[in-house]
């Protein structure tokens, strides 16, 4: 956050329209925590498995605790009832998938069993996971999408990426149990 704040400050192009180089910007800053991410899953031991379940939990929960937590409490319980909390809700839900997935393709990455031609695949849904938030800015100012059609949009990719990743990641099993015959 503080090398976004110092180095990216908010323009004055992104107040009324679309600063497509700055998103591009705060966007690649972003591979630094794949890379993080990386070096936390091989550097500690530990079921494979596990790891990317763990660090995917664990930086959805961080990121619902710093964005999502103290609105939600506080609008929520509110009298009048608003659907931007459902909404909310269900975005975070939306992310929880996201966040497991990007850390199920750091792990994957790492994996030395991994077929050489799924690493491209590997690498582009990174690039792609990684870049979102810009993708997302540009169908909003591009196609106007409203606010639930957005969240289905940000569904249906999310469910893309996670299913390419779930079958890369259930792929694995199958070569190891094909390779000792």
């Amino acid at each position: 956050m503080l090398l976004l704040a110092t180095f990216f400050p908010e323009s004055a192009a992104s107040a009324g329209g679309l600063d497509i180089t700055g998103e591009f910007l705060k966007c690649t800053v972003d591979l630094a925590d794949l890379l993080g991410l990386h070096i936390v899953m091989s550097k500690y031991a530990g079921k494979g498995q596990l790891k990317f379940m763990i660090a995917g939990m664990g930086w959805a929960t961080a990121e619902l605790i710093m964005t999502r937590v103290v609105p939600l409490w506080v609008g929520a319980r509110g009298v009048e009832f608003d659907w931007k909390y459902i909404q909310m809700s269900l975005d975070s839900n939306v992310s929880l998938i996201h966040h497991i997935s990007v850390a199920m393709l750091v792990w994957l990455y790492g994996r030395s069993d991994l077929q050489k031609s799924l690493i491209p695949i590997v690498l582009l849904l990174l690039g792609l996971a990684c870049y979102r938030p810009l993708i997302v800015e540009i169908l909003i100012h591009a196609v106007g999408l409203g606010s639930w059609t957005l969240l289905l949009a940000k569904a249906a990719f999310t469910s893309c990426v996670a299913l390419v990743a779930m079958q890369m990641y259930l792929g694995i099993p199958s070569q190891l149990a094909n390779s000792h015959y």
